[in-house]
């Protein structure tokens, strides 16, 4: 592929909030020519249309990437720093299908990745970027599709209902059978449940 081609990536994350599971990042790269229907943020759409559409985005788009940081990547460099390393290799995955790295990054948020090409940060563009929208409804959907198979490992604490945010089912399930491996050690009511457990 020629380095003079246009070629501009949406990256967006999955799951900085939650108290357990991996932070994950998706990067997409729209085809023109196959323009996807309904694309959105993906909180603003139901699981049922964040299904179809997922499917869409692998089928139509010029390329795609999903990566993750691990737990114990959040818990020692903290979800920030996680969660861009996460779009950072989301990114760095369109290598292998472009030829090349994008030509131009639109990050969701007000921050971007440490990477040497151009890049936007653009707050709300999981609303207004239609790449921006596809890679946040990929990076959800694998990362709900993950707490699916966290909650048959760990049925107690509910996962499947809350997929790991700080609901009170699960800070409930969380003081009653302690963290799961899968628990992020470095966020407030997990630690608090550790340092109970040690007194």
């Amino acid at each position: 592929m020629s380095s003079s081609f246009e070629c501009v990536c949406g990256v967006d994350e999955a799951g900085r909030g939650p108290l357990a599971g991996s932070v994950v990042a998706a990067a997409v790269v729209l085809d023109p020519e196959k323009p996807i229907i309904g694309l959105n943020d993906s909180k603003k759409l139901s699981a049922k249309v964040r299904e179809e559409l997922y499917e869409l985005i692998i089928q139509h788009s010029k390329a795609w990437c999903i990566a993750e940081a691990s737990v114990a990547e959040i818990d020692s460099l903290n979800i920030l720093h996680a969660t861009m390393l996460a779009m950072k290799r989301a990114i760095q995955g369109l290598e292998s299908q472009l030829g090349q790295l994008p030509s131009k990054a639109l990050i969701d948020g007000n921050r971007c990745p440490n990477l040497d090409i151009p890049m936007e940060a653009i707050v709300k563009g999981d609303s207004k970027v239609p790449a921006i929208s596809a890679a946040s409804i990929l990076a959800k959907v694998k990362r709900d599709r993950d707490m699916q198979l966290l909650h048959q490992q760990y049925p107690m604490y509910g996962f499947d209902q809350h997929m790991g945010y700080p609901t009170a089912l699960h800070l409930e399930a969380l003081k009653s059978n302690g963290p799961c491996p899968q628990h992020r050690r470095s966020y407030g009511p997990v630690k608090a449940v550790l340092e109970l457990k040690l007194i």
